[in-house]
């Protein structure tokens, strides 16, 4: 039997566990336990993602003219392995015990008007992160505003489950372009892992005299491309360090550098233990050319005040969406 800690801190049962299908892909409305985090979640559609895991080719090597421009050639020399990821729904009433940002997925929803558009509460998880459940819960069973929208029960009698409503499939054929992505990028320093997840958001036309990041001098296009990029660290070797800075570059093709550092990320300064791991946030990042890339490092603090950096993977900044691996 399965059960959760609620905020009262009693414990409630939710489900039952089901045996993990380490080859199989799970399908749309598999209810599941995320891993790392801990959250109810429910599957919405299978990805395959390639996974390019600097910790298997030595990791990123910095020459000495920098540090300032890592080459494109580094960045798309590595050979990725094909994994399945999925997209997933997060239930709600889990939102304020997690360590991972649940404000959803952003996207632009007009070329031509500047607004991003936000769906609440979507995750990418990879297939090892799933511990399928079924819920024993037959009131409510999950809780999302999309729930229902999405998911209608199955005709499976023997056990509370779901499948996918034409509404589902509409929803992702209309919006595919901003909801996909094919890459993920890991790298590993002195025990923390830093995994970083791109999307492209969509571009919007210029206003006269406008800036943004990487969009100063060079050639420019009319238009600003926007990018959200998901970040997870984990903590791999269990001693207490905690985030204190960042420190960004960022390269346009138009020809552009630009550095950015600060304190933490979006207002935190996360302490990664042994008990709590992980965190998770995700940022965006516009330019004035269709693609470019990123790289950079965290300052983390260990217990005893001494410091240390760690490598953000360099990354592509891509808007062309040809080439989709998508699964139909």
């Amino acid at each position: 039997m399965l059960y959760f800690l609620l905020f009262t801190k009693t414990l409630v049962e939710v489900g039952k566990l089901e045996t993990p299908q380490p080859d199989e892909r799970y399908k749309a409305g598999q209810l599941f336990l995320h891993r790392v985090f801990g959250y109810r979640g429910v599957i919405l559609l299978p990805w395959t993602a390639r996974v390019f895991d600097r910790d298997l080719h030595g990791g990123t090597v910095v020459s000495n003219k920098e540090k300032d421009l890592i080459g494109q050639e580094q960045l798309k020399g590595l050979k990725a392995e094909e994994l399945s990821y999925y997209q997933v729904l997060i239930d709600q009433r889990d939102f304020p015990f997690m360590r991972s940002q649940p404000e959803g997925i952003t996207f632009l929803a007009d070329k031509d008007n500047s607004s991003l558009y936000t769906v609440s509460g979507l995750d990418y998880v990879s297939h090892e992160e799933v511990l399928p459940y079924t819920s024993t819960d037959s009131d409510e069973p999950f809780r999302h505003e999309l729930f229902e929208q999405f998911l209608v029960p199955s005709a499976d009698e023997s056990k509370i489950s779901y499948a996918p409503r034409d509404a589902l499939r509409a929803w992702q054929e209309k919006n595919i372009q901003w909801l996909e992505w094919t890459d993920v990028h890991r790298e590993t320093t002195k025990g923390i892992r830093v995994t970083v997840i791109p999307f492209y958001v969509g571009y919007k036309a210029m206003n006269p005299g406008s800036s943004s990041n990487g969009g100063s001098g060079g050639n420019t296009s009319s238009h600003v491309h926007w990018w959200r990029y998901n970040i997870r660290l984990e903590n791999l070797a269990g001693e207490r360090v905690q985030l204190r800075e960042r420190y960004w570059k960022i390269y346009s093709t138009s020809g552009t550098l630009e550095t950015v550092k600060g304190k933490g990320v979006v207002g935190q300064e996360p302490i990664l233990t042994a008990r709590q791991p992980a965190f998770q946030y995700s940022s965006h990042v516009s330019l004035q050319s269709p693609s470019g890339h990123m790289w950079g490092t965290y300052r983390m603090e260990r217990q005893d005040g001494k410091l240390f950096d760690i490598r953000i993977p360099p990354f592509m900044l891509e808007s062309n969406r040809s080439g989709s691996s998508r699964n139909k």
